[in-house]
């Protein structure tokens, strides 16, 4: 495992994270067990990063890696944490300093900790990032000790930019990968030069950049890859990187032809994000151990070559960008 500067922040992560959502839910079913064993074998890897959020399992996931950690005992990873998907109806006039501050003490509960590393703004809708009085709740919540640091997560390079002009902010979590790649243009020159740190999450496009889902993979129904094809839950965005599924399909046996023999898939689409050096950590999931491990070797592949990254270059552009580039 490699690490990297996170941010401006004085600490190192693994570059190589555990993103948590598939322990908690709408991914199929994941035991506990499972979540357990995945989580465990990330730490064994020598990963120090772990992402999760509230809403994930409604508190599930939070309380899985709560659990995990006493069990380990001994140094703890640097854990962040998401707030305000809670809201119901999820609208900008929720996020409220009072309404955050519940989540984040729900957090601390579920997490059993005083205080938060990281809590991130859930991808709230764009207006919030336009509501100042929001992010000097935020820096109250920090003075008060219930949070070290908080950070965003977003759907829209738009979005990351507004954010990041809160001086506060230490973090801004975002799409990325071989069908996601406008991140890496604008909003990482920024990032690096303000001293950002970037989470990357859905690196694998829900797992269409394993190269192991076909046209006739079956789907669980509270899978959101699923349920959530074109946003009926949340932003689509989210589901495939928000590609089309046939057409994501097709892109893949282009991308297919790039991985060096002896890799998987996977590990390449993890190794293509982590060449760009704006990135801090990525945060692929994990239903059990096995995967956990094959995404920590990931940090163990050598550095693409530049014609190879030229070819993916391509791939999105004839393929991917007409349906995303755009939107997001």
């Amino acid at each position: 495992m490699k690490y990297r500067s996170f941010g401006r922040l004085p600490v190192k992560t693994s570059e190589i994270g555990f993103g948590a959502w598939q322990i908690g839910g709408a991914w199929g079913e994941v035991s506990e067990a499972d979540g357990k064993a995945a989580l465990n074998a990330a730490l064994d890897a020598g990963v120090t990063f772990v992402d999760t959020a509230d809403v994930y399992g409604d508190g599930r996931s939070e309380k899985i890696i709560a659990e995990v950690l006493k069990a380990r005992g001994g140094p703890r990873p640097f854990v962040a944490t998401k707030a305000g998907r809670r809201l119901n109806p999820h609208v900008a006039a929720g996020y409220t300093r009072a309404n955050i501050e519940a989540f984040i003490d729900r957090s601390l509960g579920n997490l059993a900790v005083d205080r938060l590393d990281l809590v991130q703004l859930h991808c709230p809708p764009t207006e919030v990032f336009y509501t100042p009085e929001l992010f000097d709740g935020l820096e109250a919540i920090k003075a008060a000790g219930k949070i070290a640091n908080y950070g965003v997560s977003v759907e829209k390079v738009e979005e990351a930019l507004k954010a990041i002009e809160y001086p506060g902010v230490v973090s801004v979590q975002i799409i990325y990968n071989i069908f996601r790649q406008r991140p890496g243009q604008l909003f990482f020159a920024e990032a690096r030069k303000r001293g950002i740190a970037v989470i990357v999450r859905v690196p694998l496009a829900s797992g269409l950049l394993s190269g192991k889902i076909t046209a006739t993979t079956h789907f669980a129904a509270d899978d959101h890859r699923l349920f959530n094809r074109h946003g009926e839950a949340f932003d689509v965005g989210e589901t495939f990187g928000g590609v089309p599924f046939e057409v994501g399909l097709e892109a893949v046996e282009d991308v297919r032809k790039l991985v060096p023999a002896g890799a998987s898939m996977a590990a390449f689409a993890l190794r293509w994000i982590l060449m760009a050096d704006a990135v801090s950590v990525v945060i692929p999931g994990a239903r059990n151990a096995e995967q956990a491990r094959g995404n920590a070797a990931a940090a163990d592949l050598p550095a693409i070559a530049a014609d190879v990254m030229a070819a993916a270059r391509d791939i999105y552009a004839r393929r991917i960008a007409p349906h995303v580039h755009h939107r997001w």
